[in-house]
């Protein structure tokens, strides 16, 4: 059988390439195809405590049986925040489950509050960034067909990591997730994801809306609504530092 491999950020240097056809035994699994990966490309192997993996978008335990036609997405370590924070930026759909699995990964006996946030690309246009205007005058009265996200990558998840800090200040919260997508998003389709765990209520939604309220104001993650002839960026200049804080 032929399956596709993804591969990301730091794998993908590693490798110099996105994807990899690989020929393997019917009846492999994620085991195997890693293994035929590395036989490929030995600078991945030390990577391996570190990765997880998706077969077709959905994660997958290294004992999954693929099959022909399958897309293995090899999934690399995020930023290098505490493991009770999942800070990522993703240039794949969001599984449907996104939030059960972040809830997952964050959640321990002593919580008694989880707060999830999903925010969709919807049809009405937002608010054009400084300069964007006349295009947007251009496309006034039609639906948008998507979104395009771009981020500085580094700077972003470093952005990120921040906020988390001042939740964990502010409102005494530890285990959180902000995911957010990047490249086009289709429709309908999740854009961000925002997952909040806490032994009480009040500290855990006060903590999911911080979140979301200050990745949109500071992390640097720009949106274009695309129509059917053209696109126009969205937003305003980018707040330096947490609300409040005259720094």
């Amino acid at each position: 059988m032929r399956i596709r491999v993804r591969l990301f950020a730091i794998q993908r240097e590693l490798a110099g390439t996105r994807e990899v056809p690989l020929d393997l035994a019917d009846g492999g699994s994620v085991n195997d195809a890693w293994a035929a990966l590395v036989a490929r490309y030995p600078a991945l192997a030390p990577g391996r405590a570190f990765v997880r993996f998706a077969r077709n978008a959905d994660y997958a335990e290294p004992d999954t049986q693929l099959v022909d036609g399958d897309e293995l997405a090899v999934i690399p370590p995020v930023s290098g925040g505490a493991r009770n924070r999942i800070l990522e930026l993703r240039d794949e759909p969001f599984a449907p489950d996104i939030l059960a699995e972040l809830e997952t990964r964050l959640a321990t006996p002593n919580d008694g509050a989880v707060v999830g946030f999903i925010g969709r690309t919807r049809a009405t246009p937002g608010t054009p960034a400084p300069g964007q205007e006349a295009e947007a005058a251009r496309h006034a009265g039609r639906s948008v067909e998507s979104l395009d996200y771009e981020a500085h990558e580094p700077m972003a998840l470093g952005i990120l990591e921040q906020i988390a800090g001042e939740i964990t200040s502010r409102f005494g919260v530890e285990r959180l997730a902000i995911v957010h997508r990047t490249g086009a998003v289709p429709l309908g389709e999740a854009s961000v994801a925002i997952v909040v765990v806490a032994p009480h209520r009040d500290a855990a939604f006060q903590a999911a809306r911080y979140a979301i309220d200050e990745t949109k104001a500071r992390a640097p993650i720009w949106k274009a609504e695309r129509f059917h002839d053209g696109h126009v960026w969205i937003g305003e200049a980018a707040r330096t530092a947490a609300e409040g804080d005259t720094r």
